[in-house]
């Protein structure tokens, strides 16, 4: 695969990401828990598809050998999966992406903490910005929702969980992967199924909050629209890119995400972003930005 097709490739993957707050906004009566359970069981039959035709029998085994680290992986695409999809039907499609923009950011203090891992000044400085940012937004929102005058404070909590979720999934990947170079005796477990055992968990976390079912035929197609088109083939495809594309590429690209999903929300459903959410959304991806740009450019330089 080319470098040019790989860019191509991950900018689809964050157009397919970002459709899930306008076509939440399409249903007529699923709700809440029964959107999450819905969305990660048409996830969860749809990866299971994939893989076994990728690994055949063998992902039985890599299940059976992935051991804890692949169950607490597993609980990271679970709570990832349920709460983002629970904070859609909660709050704004802007506050949520605009919250899931720090995800690399607390990866990083992550790394510090738990990895030993020394952050340079200029990450230091995005998490500030970026801090401020996520601050100013939250802080708006409360006085608003304390005096009457907007939503609840508690769709942006919950959206909250994925990036911290998310860093915690991703220092554990990268634990893994020193351990490995460190000792390549040290076998290496095949991560990938937990990607599944994600969403066949937030399935069964959600099915007992979801029932009765409400969701009509017209609601059904949609959530499956986002369970398979959505989630399913971006998050495989995302797999194969990480092989051809660097981190510092595939962050930068995937901050197109927060701008596609406010754009198509507010084009296809009308939801017109908060100006808190505005202001904090453009600290945060100035943030990341200008980190991901700074460090791109040491790397080609160490490089060259």
């Amino acid at each position: 695969m080319t470098h040019r097709r790989a860019v191509a490739l991950m900018i689809l993957c964050t157009l397919m990401w970002s459709i899930a707050g306008v076509v939440t906004r399409q249903l007529d009566s699923a709700r809440s828990f029964e959107v999450t359970f819905w969305r990660s069981l048409f996830n969860a039959v749809a990866l299971l598809a994939a893989l076994l035709a990728m690994r055949g029998t063998a992902l039985w085994n890599d299940v059976r050998r992935g051991g804890g680290a692949l169950w607490f992986s597993a609980v990271c695409w679970a709570v990832m999966y349920t709460n983002f999809m629970i904070a859609i039907t909660l709050t704004t499609v802007a506050t949520v992406l605009v919250t899931l923009a720090i995800a690399p950011l607390v990866t990083a203090i992550f790394s510090r903490l738990f990895l030993r891992h020394r952050l340079p000044l200029r990450t230091w400085v995005a998490i500030g910005v970026a801090g401020i940012g996520i601050a100013w937004m939250f802080g708006r929102q409360a006085v608003a929702a304390a005096t009457g005058g907007g939503a609840s404070m508690t769709g942006a909590l919950v959206a909250l969980g994925v990036p911290v979720a998310a860093a915690a999934n991703w220092t554990l990947l990268q634990h893994m992967q020193q351990r490995h170079a460190a000792d390549p005796a040290v076998e290496a477990p095949q991560m990938l199924p937990a990607v599944l055992l994600g969403a066949l968990l937030s399935a069964a976390i959600t099915l007992p909050a979801a029932l009765p079912f409400t969701a009509t035929p017209h609601d059904l197609g949609w959530l499956g629209l986002l369970g398979v088109v959505q989630l399913a083939i971006p998050c495989l495809i995302v797999v194969r890119l990480s092989t051809v594309l660097s981190a510092p590429e595939i962050s930068l690209l995937g901050l197109l995400e927060v701008v596609f999903g406010v754009l198509l929300a507010w084009v296809g459903a009308g939801e017109v972003p908060a100006p808190e959410a505005l202001a904090g959304g453009s600290l945060v991806l100035a943030a990341l930005l200008g980190n991901e740009l700074l460090a791109w450019r040491a790397r080609e330089a160490s490089r060259r």
